[in-house]
């Protein structure tokens, strides 16, 4: 009998990052996750995505830890792994676009911390907003991984993402990923997307996806016999529902077979025994809601992630409106047509999702528009794969012309000013990127470090290893 020829399939583990932000919101602490590192290090991951993402703000904001200490210390931990962040573009790990010289010298400083790989995103897939990410990337000698947002569409066909590809590998990035952040990719379509994509380009694939639909476990194994190189999963007690499929169950489902990773199980399963108090600790405590867990079609249904549809119920509760659920559900896919229907990932979903509330509890449509909605009327976001509603864009912003650059070229380099602003907290170069993304705060954190060194008590202290604040 003829000897399987090997194509191990290689694993992106999310357990640090992705799992933990999708869950229990981003509240893993440093102290929880130091422990087991040496136990991961071992398993043979492509990478680990330990940092980016929420986890930058959540660890400031909540956790009062510094997000550059606990890179150092994972660092320091993974020998032999290699450690990889999420980075939205233009916009960093914040919610606004900022000036070249900040993105350059955020993605020189997380290289220098210790991050490997570099995954980069826009929410409108507008391929400008990723230019100087990706070039900071390689110049640093970071591996530079664009994710192109996917979603569903009239627009958003196979020769879309093919011609995205083909852009990607042209910008000089090293790697593409598809980020299947609403869990829209099912199975079969998961075949013919990778296979058009391995015909478009060379670059190596990379698969994320969120089990929200249900159908994440089958759309992997489709899409690593159509030959994708690399899926991301997570540790079983903070898989699926709105988190990765389930590591070990992937890693089970190819043994014996062309695609076996290779993986000890017993090392899994010691990995799994020490991240599962920390699930039933989430669930006890309500950090963990239990209808993460569950399977929502409806996600497949009206195409709107599991997130923005929680945002939706909370936002039409405060209005006493809950009758007109449906009623949103259905303007949803409208506003986002009217929008040059661009995908609904972080910020675009809450921005279309927003809009459509308004737009059924106002009785008239764009009576009231959001300013954010205006913002991206206004082209500040960058271009959308379709042209605005033009009817739309009127009501909304009048006369005013829209910008067509990239949205980044009309700021002015901001590095100095704020470090000029910040300079009385400074006691690191990364404290002025901490600073830059999250003001207010970093601030709040400045002053929490400072009070913790000369030995004042702060009852808002790290308890996170103990308790999760909310």
């Amino acid at each position: 009998m003829a000897e399987i020829e090997k194509k191990p399939i290689k694993i992106m583990e999310t357990v640090l990052r992705d799992a933990h932000q999708s869950l229990i919101a981003t509240r893993m602490s440093t102290e929880q996750m130091l422990p087991i590192i040496e136990k991961m290090d071992k398993v043979g991951y492509h990478a680990v995505e330990c940092w980016g993402g929420a986890t930058f703000d959540a660890s400031l904001r909540f956790l009062k830890e510094d997000p550059w200490e606990r890179l150092r210390k994972l660092r320091d931990g993974f020998k032999n792994t290699k450690l990889q962040m999420l980075f939205r573009g233009q916009n960093i790990l914040g919610y606004r676009h900022y000036a070249d010289d900040v993105v350059e010298y955020f993605v020189q400083k997380s290289i220098a911390n210790g991050i490997d790989i570099i995954r980069i995103f826009d929410c409108l897939n507008d391929i400008r907003n990723l230019e100087t990410a990706v070039k900071a990337t390689n110049k640093e000698g970071g591996h530079s991984q664009i994710a192109l947002s996917y979603t569903l569409g009239d627009a958003y066909t196979l020769d879309y993402w093919m011609d995205m590809a083909k852009r990607v590998e042209d910008m000089g990035a090293k790697s593409l990923c598809i980020k299947d952040m609403a869990g829209l990719l099912v199975p079969y379509k998961a075949t013919e997307l990778v296979q058009a994509l391995k015909d478009a380009t060379s670059l190596p694939i990379q698969l994320h996806t969120h089990y929200t639909s249900g159908v994440a476990s089958m759309t992997y194994l489709k899409a690593v016999e159509a030959g994708v190189d690399i899926i991301d999963t997570a540790m079983s007690p903070f898989s699926m529902g709105t988190s990765q499929p389930a590591t070990e169950v992937m890693v089970e489902t190819f043994k014996g077979t062309e695609y076996d990773t290779g993986f000890d199980q017993n090392l899994l399963a010691e990995i799994a025994d020490y991240f599962r108090p920390m699930r039933e600790e989430a669930l006890e405590s309500g950090l963990m809601n239990p209808k993460v867990l569950g399977v929502n079609i409806k996600t497949l249904l009206y195409q709107v992630p599991g997130g923005m549809l929680s945002n939706m119920v909370s936002q039409l509760k405060e209005q006493n409106a809950e009758d007109k659920y449906y009623d949103v559900l259905e303007e949803i896919p409208r506003v986002r047509k009217d929008l040059g229907e661009p995908p609904l990932v972080t910020p675009s979903s809450q921005i279309v999702g927003t809009q459509a509330v308004f737009n059924v509890l106002m009785g008239e449509r764009y009576k009231m528009a959001t300013k954010e909605t205006k913002a991206v009327l206004s082209g500040e976001y960058g271009t959308t794969v379709k042209p605005f509603n033009e009817e739309v864009q009127k009501k909304c912003i009048g006369d005013k012309k829209p910008i067509t650059c990239r949205p980044a070229d009309l700021l002015d380099n901001e590095l100095d000013k704020i470090e000029a602003e910040m300079s009385e907290w400074k006691e690191q170069d990364e404290d002025v990127l901490s600073y830059a993304l999250f003001p207010q705060v970093a601030t709040d954190f400045f002053k929490y470090r400072q009070a913790q060194k000369t030995g004042v008590d702060q009852t808002a202290g790290n308890k996170a290893n103990k308790t999760y604040p909310v």
